[in-house]
């Protein structure tokens, strides 16, 4: 008989090493736990802190760390992005309540005159912003539309721009509007605090919120699809969610936060986990440029809440307030608190952010023919 080696003889008692697959399936596991166990808890403290959309940014922030740190998934599967997509879309969707945008019919040519000029306005800005080294025209223009910021990052990377550079531009946006909204306001256009009137609507009990949900993604997915059209995963639902909503076969609901947060969450991996060193230092880059661009849109937007005030014989604060460029919740407690005409300033508000929703994603399809998508990697 023939002696066997000692080393033969401990790998033959060894057990036997998983299969590639099954290691790296484990490995896949490990990182979604993580990025799932840090994203809760930053949401709830940004969520704290007044943060707008705290569960994309969120996500936005825990993914971008873990991979700078080389422990993010790899990608966010594709099942998972459309699902968030449609869920956006229900929430904008849902908000335009028919008695909301009845508000504004009087008055509909000025008021659709200066919502068309408000996104024209920043989506020029945006155009300039492509002037940046590592930044499309393309995305530029998606990084700096004004409104429905979840929206536009949760759509951008299927229209050819560079989600990263769209998802920090746009919250950064959101974030200065909202900071600055409340000063301007006072300072420029005399708001001063008043006690808020009328009565607040009772919600329709959660189950409701998530059988319209439900309805609105089974039939606005294919929807999508079969019209192919672009940012059909969004679209699809929002205008159901729009049929729904002026018809009042919405009963009212909202989806359930926990699933509009993991959607949030959703997009925000989506962004996150794609950055590197070096798209991080074109962000870097862009920020100096897209804050001065940020500054000009509000102001341009202010002028445009002017002229639509002596259009439709509004006050100057609900004209200001009606064009902001984004931040409508903000807009809103800002409205309430002031006893401005609210209905009539969310009712613009949502009549911008539908058309942007609409708009946007065939003007930037034109956009990437003419200038490409540069930019990404």
């Amino acid at each position: 008989m023939g002696s066997v080696c000692p080393e033969e003889a401990a790998r033959a008692a060894a057990p036997p090493r998983p299969a590639l697959g099954a290691r790296v399936r484990a490995v896949a596991w490990r990182r979604w736990a993580l990025i799932v166990g840090l994203t809760i808890p930053v949401t709830v403290g940004l969520g704290a802190v007044s943060v707008p959309s705290p569960a994309l940014f969120a996500g936005l922030l825990v993914g971008t760390v873990l991979a700078l740190l080389g422990r993010a998934p790899r990608a966010v599967p594709q099942p998972a992005t459309t699902g968030a997509q449609a869920v956006i879309g229900v929430v904008i969707g849902l908000i335009a309540q028919s008695d909301t945008l009845a508000a504004v019919a009087r008055d509909w040519l000025p008021v659709l005159g200066i919502g068309l000029a408000t996104l024209l306005a920043s989506m020029g800005a945006g155009l300039l912003l492509g002037v940046q080294r590592g930044v499309s025209p393309l995305t530029g223009m998606l990084a700096l539309t004004a409104g429905g910021a979840s929206g536009l990052v949760a759509i951008s990377r299927e229209l050819g721009g560079d989600e990263r550079v769209v998802a920090v531009v746009q919250y950064l946006r959101v974030g200065l509007v909202t900071a600055t909204m409340p000063v301007v306001a006072a300072l420029a256009f005399g708001a001063r605090h008043g006690a808020p009137g009328g009565d607040t609507a009772a919600s329709a009990p959660w189950y409701v919120g998530l059988g319209v949900l439900a309805f609105c993604c089974a039939v606005g997915v294919p929807l999508g699809v079969l019209t192919r059209v672009p940012a059909g995963a969004l679209l699809g639902p929002m205008v159901v969610a729009l049929v729904l909503a002026l018809t009042g076969w919405s009963f009212g609901s909202t989806p359930p936060s926990l699933v509009v947060d993991v959607a949030y969450a959703v997009i925000g991996w989506q962004a996150g986990v794609r950055f590197t060193r070096e798209s991080l230092r074109t962000v870097a880059r862009v920020l100096p440029l897209a804050i001065g661009l940020i500054v000009v849109i509000i102001g341009a937007c202010a002028a445009l809440g002017v002229v639509l005030a002596h259009l439709t014989g509004a006050t100057l604060l609900e004209g200001y307030l009606a064009t902001t460029p984004g931040g409508i919740y903000a807009v809103l407690a800002t409205a309430i608190s002031a006893g401005t005409n609210v209905t009539f300033v969310v009712a613009m508000q949502v009549l911008r952010v539908v058309l942007m929703l609409l708009i946007a994603p065939f003007l930037a399809r034109l956009a990437g023919r003419r200038w490409g998508t540069t930019g990404r990697d």
